[in-house]
């Protein structure tokens, strides 16, 4: 068993880490491992009937529940949808988030993804994990916590539906096999209720569980089996390139190239 490592999953809005990775954070969260999930929203444009601060109150209570579920803590970092920037004010945003958390592994947005509030999360943890070792990055906040001890590992989740902006398929490097905790996924994503009709008038969506099950079956299905979900290794310098994930879900992965296979 490994000794229990402390994890960062970071997305955009409530419900995008359930969709994307809650059946592996499940696994981790059942071997042991400290999770926090972090959304930089409380989706607060996710509503035709509520005011934005009545729909992010909900929501942040509905994505503490499901995070609950795995015993998980949940932190907004209280951006608001559609604006998430890329600037230095986020970014040192971001870099204190990591320091109070102290991750060892960070999985985060994909980098290309079908609308602006994922990739920006995306780019602004992937360099807010570069500077939060940096004791001369300050942050300004009033209680700052210490700089990281290195730059944690980095890993991206799939992007919805597992396509980027033009539909071409985003390939995973690994995939994990979800089969076990896949109900306890999905039962995560439900606890999100007041999703089903923002997305049904907006997505079109109608059942927004069904179609978090169709994108976890078809990404399963690329490497012969029922349930998984997609992860991307970030291989920029210097970051970590030692496979930590890999290693914490075990037998559960499953290589899509066979340069990339670790041998446990």
């Amino acid at each position: 068993m490994p000794v229990p490592k402390r994890i960062l999953s970071i997305h955009a809005h409530p419900d995008d880490a359930e969709i994307l990775a809650g059946g592996t954070l499940a696994l981790l969260a059942q071997r042991g491992h400290h999770l926090t999930i972090v959304t930089m929203t409380p989706g607060d444009c996710g509503s035709h009937d509520y005011s934005s601060g009545e729909i992010a109150r909900i929501r942040r209570v509905e994505a503490a529940n499901a995070a609950s579920m795995i015993g998980a803590d949940y932190i907004c970092a209280e951006f608001r949808d559609l604006s998430i920037f890329i600037d230095d004010p986020s970014r040192r945003r971001v870099v204190e988030l990591l320091r109070k958390t102290q991750p060892d592994l960070v999985l985060t947005a994909s980098p290309t993804d079908y609308m602006c509030d994922h990739e920006a999360t995306s780019k602004l943890v992937t360099d807010a994990c570069f500077a939060a070792p940096a004791p001369n990055y300050l942050t300004g906040d009033p209680n700052p916590a210490p700089p990281l001890a290195a730059i944690p590992h980095l890993y991206f989740m799939n992007p919805i539906s597992g396509l980027d902006r033009d539909e071409v398929p985003v390939i995973p490097d690994f995939v994990v096999d979800v089969a076990s905790t896949f109900q306890l996924k999905r039962d995560m994503l439900a606890r999100h209720e007041s999703q089903r009709k923002w997305l049904l008038q907006h997505h079109g969506m109608d059942d927004y569980l069904m179609t978090m099950e169709m994108w976890t079956r078809d990404t399963g299905a690329g490497v012969g089996i029922e349930y998984g979900e997609g992860f991307r290794r970030y291989k920029g310098h210097p970051y970590p390139q030692t496979p930590l994930l890999e290693e914490l879900a075990g037998a559960g992965v499953i290589f899509y190239r066979h340069s990339d296979e670790y041998v446990p």
